[in-house]
């Protein structure tokens, strides 16, 4: 909540206070702080605002230099939000930020980074806002609102100086731009006679009235600080022999003991025989820039951070106290050293790397990086060019770094824990995501080599207890050939004493000490060639475990790189190897009862019928699932008239029941079409009586189509397809152009075992010779959380490229490779494993002779 003393004012309590404050605008102690405030924070741009009936500019810096003086409306000011906020505002993207984003600054990108703090005046009143900003999106950080929060106190402070100093003075400086005509005394010095003569204006300027002045250089070095009387005389000097320009800045001391800064400039005039005889020039007041001067000093020195200045010949120009401790030397050690000297470490590194780019882009570096001893800490620096030099604050982060590399060392520990469970995890989800079985032990090869050893060898043992090694890995690939080359080899030259087939006969882990020498002792020929080059220095044989028996086992190999496994990776080598062996039986048994169900499912399918002038082919793909038998079917068949019917079907379920029921139905409207000779809906009807009459317990969605042709039919070379459809998928009608299209009926009819009385309709469509009808079950296009339709709708477009294809690769004219044009449609429709069985009929109507 914002502080109730820092409250934006009144808008006529806010007028008074801010009217007070205008007379600091343009103030060089302000535009001191402005550019502070630029430097040290990195910001492009900085500004001093007062907010009273208007927002006044007091000061600016970087890219805003230019706008003091300028008066704009409040509801255009960024600066008036902080104001009303009480408190600092800090905002990386403007832009996004619901309370500034239509102001127009931020509109027009002039204002993307903002981070702003209030200025309360002595009444407690907020007056206005010292703020920088990015015309760039930008995070700023805590100790960018410290910072900024010490000089917005300097600046209020300066404010109320200067408000204080026009008050006190006004009436004087009035008096004095009137008789001086703004403030610049003049001064003769005439080398001849050694008279010096000044103005009214001079004499003010110095304090020493008219008349009482003595006329000379040593009346003037009078006035003149102690301190800096040398100094003077060493410029006057150096003027007047090279008969050039002179200029000096230094203190008066008054006869009321006041001292003021002046600033003095001339020239030295020669006379005919080319030496100077007179210098004449002019001085005014530089006591308040001075004292800003000052009062920035204070703030540098009272900043939490480490604050240093470098000149454009990389020497210091100044240090503030932190610097000081932070470097280890005293600023009389640094102030006009070259830091290149003073710090031999430094060229090189990335100290210089930053400061000389920052200094060549224009544009500030913030880094972290480490200088070695005798400082031997990590610093987090910030360095900003200007036109006063290079602006340096920096931060000893040493304790945070020994903090982080701690963290990491604690980290790493955690991560070799996190990863050993890890692995666990993958290789189980590996080895349970699949039910291939080459697959799965592929994939655990290659963990393992990762997380314990240079190579290794997986071995599959059967339950006719054939070995074969059937993956194999090596973490360099230059060698994978090799070790599928030895896997090829080896098993041939091992003796049944080897440490493999002990492994596998006693279930225990094996380790072979000296693995070279020992195992290439047992192998000859090219066997032992290829384990040479793989030179192995430890192997260990890890049995596969299932079900309380030995399914396979795992060879690890160590080369000399790699150290023994300890106690805890050989007790996790054993975990996953014990979780391969279930896998792999799992697979095995997966691959038994899938064989099992395809077996079962295909016999309860006949070939289909073919005659002369047709291409029928059929396809059946199980469900992955195990021993998912499924009563999708498929049937073609002719008539005793002489007409083909075709047959798409699928019984509900997927179960031995589904499949029987498939069956059953099957078998009956192959028998009602055969004895009837009726059409399809006719078949239909019947059908579903039939069912109701043996109480078969099965519903079932089908079509049914008969290809009719008459000899005038014959003769125009096309065919009439007359269907009917029980609840089931339209069928897919391909014209000769290639348009496909679904062959949909007038209107959805029941599917089969609801009500055998329900109305059956045929429908009839005449299509031309050269066409293709492709009949499919639901397995086919059906995916989770998708209509079918959309299914029916991505089929379109692969029917139409495989039949295209299919086109390409006939040997007879206008022919089409049915067989491939089936093949493909499963294989761009069906995923890897599908969920559901899928039964597909294709039949390709040929050319006629006429």
């Amino acid at each position: 909540m914002p502080d109730q003393t820092s409250r934006p004012a009144p808008d006529d309590a806010r007028g008074a206070a801010v009217q007070r404050l205008l007379g600091s605008v343009g103030n060089p102690a302000l535009e001191r702080l402005a550019q502070l405030a630029s430097r040290l924070l990195a910001a492009p741009a900085s500004q001093v605002s007062l907010l009273g009936d208007v927002q006044t500019v007091g000061a600016a810096a970087g890219a805003a230099v230019g706008v003091t003086g300028e008066r704009s409306a409040l509801q255009d000011s960024v600066c008036l939000v902080t104001a009303r906020l009480g408190e600092p505002l800090v905002v990386a993207d403007a832009a996004a930020d619901q309370r500034l984003c239509e102001i127009g600054a931020v509109s027009d990108g002039r204002v993307r980074a903002y981070l702003g703090v209030p200025l309360v005046g002595k009444d407690g009143h907020v007056v206005g806002a010292l703020c920088v900003y990015d015309a760039q999106v930008r995070t700023w950080s805590t100790d960018d609102v410290l910072v900024l929060t010490d000089l917005a106190a300097s600046a209020v402070a300066e404010l109320e100086l200067s408000a204080l100093s026009v008050e006190y003075e006004q009436d004087r400086v009035r008096w004095r731009l009137a008789v001086t005509a703004g403030g610049v005394g003049s001064f003769d010095w005439d080398l001849t006679t050694g008279r010096l003569d000044w103005d009214e204006a001079l004499h003010a300027l110095f304090g020493v009235p008219v008349g009482e002045f003595g006329g000379t250089i040593a009346a003037f070095d009078a006035c003149v600080h102690p301190d800096d009387r040398g100094r003077v005389a060493k410029a006057l000097a150096a003027a007047i022999a090279s008969c050039g320009e002179y200029s000096a800045e230094y203190r008066v001391v008054r006869p009321d003991g006041a001292t003021v800064w002046v600033r003095a400039r001339g020239l030295a005039l020669a006379g005919p025989d080319g030496a100077a005889v007179r210098v004449l020039g002019a001085a005014y007041e530089t006591t308040r820039e001075r004292e800003a001067d000052a009062r920035i000093a204070r703030v540098l020195e009272t900043m939490s951070s480490a604050f240093f200045l470098l000149d454009a010949q990389w020497r210091f120009a100044y240090v503030n106290a932190r610097a000081e401790r932070l470097l280890g030397r005293t600023r009389t050690e640094l102030v006009g050293g070259v830091i290149w000297d003073l710090f031999p470490f430094a060229p090189g590194s990335p100290f210089e790397e930053h400061y000389r780019g920052a200094v060549a882009t224009g544009e500030p570096r913030a880094f972290e990086s480490y200088y070695p001893p005798p400082l031997d800490a990590w610093f987090e620096v910030r360095a900003s060019p200007g036109p006063d030099g290079l602006s340096v604050y920096f931060h000893d982060i040493t304790a945070r770094r020994s903090a982080e590399r701690q963290q990491a060392e604690v980290s790493a520990v955690a991560e070799t824990t996190r990863k050993r469970l890890e692995l666990i995890t993958t290789v189980s989800e590996d080895l349970s995501s699949t039910l291939d079985t080459e697959y799965a032990v592929g994939r655990l090869a290659r963990h393992l080599v990762r997380d314990f050893g240079s190579w290794c060898l997986v071995t599959l043992w059967d339950e006719q207890r054939h070995l074969r090694d059937i993956a194999g890995w090596h973490a360099n690939p230059a060698l994978r050939p090799t070790v599928a080359r030895y896997a090829q080899l080896r098993l041939g030259g091992l003796s049944p004493e080897s440490f493999l087939h002990r492994a596998l006969r006693t279930g225990e882990v094996v380790v072979i000490q000296d693995a070279t020498e020992a195992v290439a002792g047992v192998l000859t020929g090219e066997a032992r060639e290829v384990l040479l080059q793989l030179a192995p220095r430890t192997g260990y044989a890890v049995p596969m475990r299932a079900r309380g028996r030995v399914v396979g086992a795992v060879s690890l190999f160590l080369d000399a790189a790699h150290a023994d496994l300890t106690d805890e990776d050989l007790s996790l080598l054993v975990q996953v190897a014990d979780r391969a062996g279930l896998a792999l039986d799992n697979a095995q048994l997966y691959e038994s009862q899938r064989r099992m169900a395809e077996t079962l499912q295909r016999a309860l399918l006949s070939p289909p019928a073919e005659p002369d002038d047709l291409q029928v082919e059929v396809r059946y793909v199980p469900a992955a699932k195990v021993a998912q038998v499924g009563g999708d079917w498929y049937d073609s068949f002719v008539q005793p008239g002489g007409a083909t019917v075709l047959v798409i079907g699928d019984v509900m379920g997927h179960d031995r029941h589904a499949a029987a029921a498939m069956s059953q139905v099957r078998t009956l409207l192959r028998g009602i079409a055969a004895t009837t000779g009726g059409s399809p809906a006719d078949v239909v009807r019947q059908l579903d009586g039939a069912l109701e009459t043996l109480r078969v317990d099965a519903m079932a969605t089908a079509v049914v189509m008969r290809l009719e042709q008459t000899p005038q039919e014959h003769a125009d070379g096309v065919t009439r397809l007359r269907w009917t459809n029980a609840g089931h998928l339209p069928p897919l009608l391909v014209d000769p152009d290639g348009t496909v299209r679904e062959l949909r009926t007038e209107r959805p009819e029941i599917v089969l075992g609801v009500a055998p009385d329900a109305p059956r309709t045929d429908s009839e469509v005449t299509v031309p010779r050269g066409s293709t009808v492709l009949m499919y079950t639901d397995g086919l296009v059906e995916r989770r959380d998708e209509h079918l339709q959309t299914g029916v709708d991505r089929l379109i477009p692969v029917v139409r490229e495989a039949l295209t294809e299919a086109r390409a690769r006939a040997t007879t004219p206008g022919g089409v490779d049915v067989a491939y044009l089936a093949d493909e449609v499963l294989a761009r429709s069906l995923p890897g494993e599908p969920d559901d069985d899928v039964a597909l009929l294709v039949v390709h109507l040929g050319l006629q002779d006429r």
